[in-house]
């Protein structure tokens, strides 16, 4: 299973969504290939937000090793699952979509702990370092259920 998590800039709701759901699925030991990316260029070649960096850290995982990149056209074709963060990234997302098949593979990552909420994760890069914890704390839930979902789907 290849799963891309997506949000705008890749450099905070993203990169954790990865971190998380490649932590989660080495110590159950599922094969789940993962990455992350953002529907804009802003940050294209840096590493996550160094305040996203401390608070994952502060929750056991390492997300350094993370480098921003632009979704593209090929990460249908590269991936089974891409999780969009909020509506907005979803749609920019199902726009670039070519056909069904593409369009099916989108989905907002909190339906997955809350289905048919469309809940969105808050980008916390203009609010205090309480707003990481937060994204945090709402991706742990919702990748568990993504982890369910790779166990139950294969």
């Amino acid at each position: 299973m290849r799963v891309l998590m997506v949000c705008l800039g890749n450099i905070c709701r993203s990169p954790i969504a990865e971190g998380i759901l490649r932590q989660k699925a080495a110590e159950q030991g599922i094969d789940v290939a993962t990455d992350s990316a953002g529907t804009a260029a802003y940050h294209v070649g840096e590493a996550p937000d160094r305040r996203m960096i401390m608070t994952a850290g502060k929750n056991g995982i390492d997300i350094s090793d993370l480098s921003a990149r632009q979704f593209v056209k090929a990460d249908y074709q590269n991936f089974d699952l891409i999780y969009a963060m909020d509506q907005s990234n979803y749609d920019n997302m199902i726009r670039l979509a070519a056909t069904e098949s593409d369009r099916q593979k989108v989905r907002l990552i909190l339906n997955e702990s809350n289905p048919g909420s469309n809940a969105e994760v808050p980008d916390p890069y203009y609010g205090g370092d309480q707003g990481f914890q937060h994204v945090i704390d709402l991706l742990d839930v919702a990748v568990d259920k993504v982890i369910e979902r790779i166990k139950t789907n294969g």
